[in-house]
């Protein structure tokens, strides 16, 4: 080649490597929902879903009282469901680790128990010290890990503003410096040093240091805060009922969102890229600052939760989590997911 050719060759190469490629379309079909999992695969409500990456995959429920039934723990491998022995009756209503040897599964009775990548290891409520319901948890290390719950209502001498913490080896009740006779539903953090526990009458307790402060006082929800979530310290998301709220580290707003129904569940993916699910189907996705309502579309069952795989893509959990036992009648689970490509959608045995 020409030594001017091949100047202007390296020129051009020199420019691209500067600029980089345009962005290509990924190839396939658009993103959009797919039920996974529903009542033909399942006959117990899912309450909760995490993974430590989207070919490590847990999603946990139970019978919720309906008798004959065990606790319920789902694993997706990246190829299979398949469901975990946790043995047990009690309702697991959350589901968060810190890594794939290292995931918490907390419910009714004060039962928490931990999934090593290989077996599971117990804790009643003699080991978690409580008789009260674990409505959420979160994990950083083995050596580091929050649980929170309570019984919901006004009953006289009902355990209350229920704070655990483990610390490798033990679980141990945190004090609050100030209880609401609140049940507590979820907790979240992006560290122990800087935690959010949200639940019954709108409370919010953050933990800054080792500080815990109450900021709820007046309280913002006009309710329940059942969830709470964040793509990072500076975008943290609260929600339940017809509240959605947002704090930037500093303060708590409300968000303006038109609801089409009671919303559950909340998570973040990258910084603003947050989903909501809630009641009759409920799905609404932040996206580029405005939020796409995706109500019509599958599935349309109560969902519960939502988590956010990292990698683009949304998983959300529900079934009939609401109604009363019913002794020898399978409950209704579903499990979905908003993405690209094709996930397994059969139970394997």
């Amino acid at each position: 080649m020409h030594r001017s050719l091949r100047s202007a060759a390296a020129l051009a190469l020199g420019a691209l490597a500067l600029t980089g490629c345009p962005e290509e379309e990924e190839p396939g079909p658009p993103p959009a929902w797919r039920v996974l999992l529903d009542e033909g695969d399942l006959d117990r409500a899912v309450l909760s879903i995490w993974g430590s990456s989207p070919d490590d995959v847990f999603a946990v429920g139970g019978p919720l009282g309906n008798a004959g039934l065990e606790s319920l723990v789902l694993h997706y491998d990246g190829a299979a469901w398949r469901e975990l022995p946790a043995g047990g009756e009690e309702t697991f209503w959350w589901v968060a680790g810190s890594g794939p040897k290292d995931v918490w599964m907390v419910g009714e009775r004060g039962r928490a128990v931990r999934w090593d990548g290989a077996a599971f290891t117990q804790y009643d409520a003699q080991g978690t010290g409580t008789t009260a319901t674990l409505w959420g948890a979160i994990a950083f290390a083995p050596d580091d890990a929050w649980a929170v719950g309570g019984m919901p209502g006004g009953a006289e001498g009902a355990p209350k503003d229920i704070v655990l913490r483990w610390d490798g080896s033990a679980w141990s009740r945190v004090p609050l410096p100030e209880p609401t006779g609140s049940a507590l539903y979820k907790v979240w953090g992006s560290s122990s040093e800087d935690l959010y526990v949200v639940g019954e009458y709108g409370v919010i307790w953050h933990r800054a240091g080792t500080t815990w402060e109450l900021e709820a006082d007046p309280p913002l929800a006009q309710g329940t805060l059942f969830t709470a979530a964040g793509c990072g310290a500076g975008e943290v998301y609260a929600v339940g009922g017809r509240d959605v709220l947002r704090s930037d580290g500093s303060a708590w707003r409300r968000v303006e969102v038109e609801l089409t129904n009671d919303v559950n569940g909340v998570a973040c993916g990258r910084p603003g890229e947050v989903a909501i699910v809630g009641y009759g189907g409920l799905k609404q996705r932040l996206v580029d600052g405005a939020w796409i309502d995706e109500f019509t579309e599958e599935p349309y069952a109560d969902l519960h939760a939502v988590w956010s795989d990292g990698e683009g893509a949304f998983w959300a959990v529900g079934g009939d989590f609401l109604s009363g036992p019913s002794p020898g009648r399978a409950r209704k689970g579903v499990v979905a997911r908003y993405g690209r490509g094709q996930i397994a959608d059969t139970v394997s045995r």
